[in-house]
């Protein structure tokens, strides 16, 4: 089994578990690791294993709990493996699949819970598989299903790469399809028949002249948007198709509801036979809990909007407010060319300490 130091410096303990490769449904090498290193090194913590999840808590009685999260699995490695390390110091970087999404966050987290043993708040650590496929596997689901009280808290941390910033919430999601209708017809007598294709036209001319909101809530600015993701139609290079659909994916601000931005849709679309794919809800930033006012306030008293959705969304569904804040720029996440600064680890590092201890 590989062998984690806790207390090693954060740096050092991201490159020992990208080191340990932990694609989708294979972490229980990983979770093994991390197991072990939390019940020797952090005996003032209750661990417990939960399928390829570990959690980790403080039993303290302080006035609130904090929960920090993040999934211990990574996309498939992509020739960017085992870790590489380039500069030194503080402007060293590593190199490596995990090293954004999500390694250096956990990390982060492995290396708090090993070394900040009388917290301000009672603590708990959520290590968690299964993020980076289909959400009805997420490790997150699993957990309150079996293990519920493991998720209550008064603030959640997700550390999810933020660039070491705080974004607040997230934005919701839904994807529907928009059908058009047609008759067919043979090409060469095309007037006999309606093309559904272009009928299709007047769906994107008025996606094309949709403006989004940019509504502005707790301090932090959200951009929604409304974008054409797919197109099908057409039956053979001589018939007039009798059918088109434009799959659609709508990204909205947490102070609509799932049903409310379907609502809003259907208007967009009056007409036309729309029908929901999916859709998942946002998380409202939350920011005015004490909690995660005193976290922003250690991070530099800014916070942004998380144009995106994350596990957030999750934590906010249960109730409490939740906050993405991790090491890593997001949008190197899942390419060949993953890397992270040594700076972010230990700021967030730094930040957390300080707003914990």
């Amino acid at each position: 089994m590989p062998s984690l130091d806790l207390t090693a410096d954060p740096v050092d303990l991201t490159a020992a578990l990208v080191d340990i490769p932990s694609v989708s449904r294979d972490e229980a090498t990983i979770a093994n690791a991390v197991e072990q290193a939390l019940r020797s090194q952090a005996p003032h913590l209750e661990v417990v294993r939960n399928g390829d999840a570990v959690l980790a808590r403080t039993r303290l009685a302080r006035a609130s709990r904090v929960v920090l999260a993040g999934h211990l699995d990574t996309v498939p490695i992509n020739d960017n493996l085992p870790v590489r390390r380039t500069g030194t110091g503080a402007a060293a970087v590593l190199h490596g699949c995990g090293t954004v999404d999500m390694k250096s966050g956990v990390a982060v987290m492995l290396h708090l819970a090993a070394t900040v043993v009388e917290p301000r708040h009672d603590l708990t650590f959520v290590f968690y598989d299964c993020e980076e496929i289909d959400a009805a596997a997420n490790g997150l689901g699993r957990i309150e299903r079996e293990l519920p009280d493991w998720l209550v808290g008064d603030l959640a941390v997700v550390c999810e790469p933020s660039n070491a910033s705080i974004e607040a919430g997230c934005q919701g999601t839904t994807r529907i399809e928009v059908r058009t209708e047609g008759v067919r017809a043979h090409t060469a007598r095309g007037w006999m028949g309606r093309n559904a294709v272009h009928a299709a036209g007047e769906v994107l001319r008025r996606l094309e002249a949709y403006e989004p909101r940019t509504p502005e809530i707790d301090g932090c600015r959200f951009h929604e948007g409304l974008q054409a993701v797919a197109i099908s139609g057409g039956v053979a290079g001589n018939v007039v198709p009798d059918a088109c659909v434009v799959t659609i994916n709508h990204r909205f601000a947490p102070d609509r509801t799932p049903e409310q931005a379907v609502a809003h849709l259907r208007e967009v679309f009056d007409g036309f036979d729309v029908t929901v794919v999916d859709g998942a809800a946002g998380a409202l930033p939350g920011l005015e809990a004490p909690a995660a006012s005193e976290l922003v306030a250690a991070a530099g008293g800014e916070a942004t909007a998380k144009l995106g959705w994350t596990d957030v969304a999750r934590f906010a569904a249960l109730g409490m407010p939740a906050v993405n804040f991790g090491p890593g720029d997001p949008t190197l996440a899942h390419t060949r060319q993953e890397h992270v600064r040594a700076a972010d680890i230990t700021r967030c590092a730094g930040v957390l300490g300080d707003f914990l201890r």
